[in-house]
């Protein structure tokens, strides 16, 4: 039995989204401070090399990711639409090939990362004050590619059986033990007392050890009375649609994020090209020269303000993602069920929720823009171009959850379609177009300009798609109404 039955089927709209949104925005946060923490105390220790080391090594990181997402979103959407066709062989079948498969995808991701290190760290874009920093810490990275694919697919998982607070706590604990490993691992010494002075190693250590904690604890998750998931390898099933099921939605889900590891990658390897002769005062750029073989690394500057700009807009971001990811089980489930009034209800209000928590942090960044990159380095140039890069990132901010909350209603209801034409346009070819014309005539803040563009365009898309679909369930509503007169 379905422990969160009346969440889907009775509860009122309002009530229903907080309590399966609620608990997913805070898993998106706590997602935020896994990136935050690291780049924070890296950049306590003033090396400006050493953070955009970690920067540039982060779309890597994210490539782990979207391997989880396959089996985490296509999984969790496929699971809900189950569960609302009370198929509960089918959702064991889901939870058991996500468990393994995500788990060897893992393994063949870490061995990649590892085999192709070097031409992996040539196309990120990393120079040569970066370059060994990011080798020593996607090394460690790559040799924990199941805990990181394994942990992200089942954060997705739990929540698509509607046990969002479970796949909060998960992530929540091992946030945690990142915290507090973050400094030991990285710092040299902290009031006085001696620590690990590992530096981007340390970093990378204390990354898996939460995502190890993490998994654990969705581990007890499933093993206990109140899943209806299984990790039995008997219902492991790849035939049956079990493995098509998955990947219509989870391979566009996964694309998303894989688009956004590739803009990233180029974003960086654009800004390294600037020199800070061309973006602030030669004054300024006499404070934090660096040399590495002999020449100014100036390059590394651009990138890491814009590292501090991207990681605090990711967690505006990450709020109203997260509030969509939240109602996709509700969705989903209501659409299994053929309930479309509610379903609809569901999107109606999370889009308005989504577009006011919009306006509100918009607002709150513009006002602290400087204290806000001030968590991540207190070194003057990084001060003065990452508070003008919040300003752009964020003028998209009070729409993009529109879009959001679109793609996770076509992501639950099983349209791998329109979800795929999503992820290629606002990561894709929308906003690589827009990163070249805006670099082209506008220079560094043309690049930081691009993102926000491609976003609203993408929000237009996802509009006119939705519209098209929502007269093909007011075909099927009236359908089903004139059966029941009959």
């Amino acid at each position: 039995m379905i422990k969160n039955i009346d969440i889907f089927e009775k509860a009122p709209i309002p009530k229903a989204v907080f309590k399966l949104a609620v608990p997913t925005v805070l898993s998106m946060i706590v997602a935020v401070l896994y990136n935050m923490v690291d780049a924070f105390f890296v950049g306590k220790t003033n090396d400006p090399s050493m953070f955009a080391a970690v920067n540039v090594a982060t779309p890597v990181f994210m490539f782990l990711m979207a391997a989880g997402n396959i089996f985490g979103m296509g999984g969790s959407s496929f699971l809900s639409r189950a569960l609302g066709q009370k198929n509960f062989e089918k959702v064991s079948n889901i939870s058991s090939f996500c468990f393994y498969g995500s788990l060897v995808v893992g393994i063949a991701g870490g061995a990649i990362i590892l085999a192709f290190m070097e031409p992996i760290l040539g196309a990120i874009g990393t120079t040569s004050g970066t370059a060994g920093f990011a080798r020593e810490y996607l090394s460690i990275i790559a040799m924990g590619g199941p805990l990181i694919v394994v942990s992200t697919a089942f954060t997705n998982i739990i929540r698509g059986e509607g046990a969002s607070k479970n796949s909060m706590i998960g992530m929540m604990v091992g946030t945690v033990v990142n915290i507090i490993l973050d400094p030991i691992f990285i710092l040299d010494e902290i009031f006085g007392i001696k620590l690990l002075g590992m530096g981007v190693k340390g970093a990378a250590i204390a990354t898996l050890i939460g995502n190890a904690v993490s998994l654990a604890m969705f581990i007890v998750h499933i093993l206990s009375k109140n899943s209806v998931l299984t990790l039995n390898i008997k219902k492991f099933k790849i035939g049956g649609g079990i493995l098509s099921g998955v990947l219509v939605i989870g391979l566009p889900a996964s694309l998303t994020n894989i688009l956004m590891s590739v803009s990233s990658i180029a974003t960086n390897k654009l800004l390294a090209s600037y020199y800070g002769v061309e973006v602030v005062s030669e004054s300024l750029i006499q404070l934090v020269t660096t040399f590495a073989d002999g020449k100014p690394v100036y390059g590394d500057i651009p990138v890491s303000a814009m590292g501090a700009a991207l990681k605090a807009n990711m967690l505006a971001i990450f709020v109203q993602l997260g509030l969509g990811m939240g109602i996709a089980p509700l969705i989903g489930y209501n659409y299994g069920a053929r309930n479309f009034k509610r379903m609809k209800g569901v999107m109606k209000f999370s889009i308005a929720a989504n577009v006011v928590a919009g306006v509100v942090l918009t607002a709150l960044y513009c006002i602290f823009a400087k204290q806000i990159i001030q968590i991540f380095s207190n070194v003057d140039i990084v001060l003065h171009i990452g508070r003008n890069m919040i300003f752009g990132l964020m003028t998209s901010v009070p729409f993009i959850g529109i879009m959001f909350c679109l793609n996770f209603t076509f992501q639950a209801i099983g349209k791998g379609v329109q979800s795929l034409i999503l992820a290629v346009s606002r990561q894709g070819f929308v906003f690589f177009p827009m990163l070249f014309i805006m670099n082209h005539f506008f220079g560094i803040y043309g690049i930081v300009y691009a993102q926000p563009i491609a976003d609203i365009i993408s929000v237009f898309i996802a509009l006119f798609m939705f519209l098209k679909l929502n007269r093909d369930f007011k075909e099927i509503e009236a359908e089903m109404e004139a059966l029941q007169l009959v």
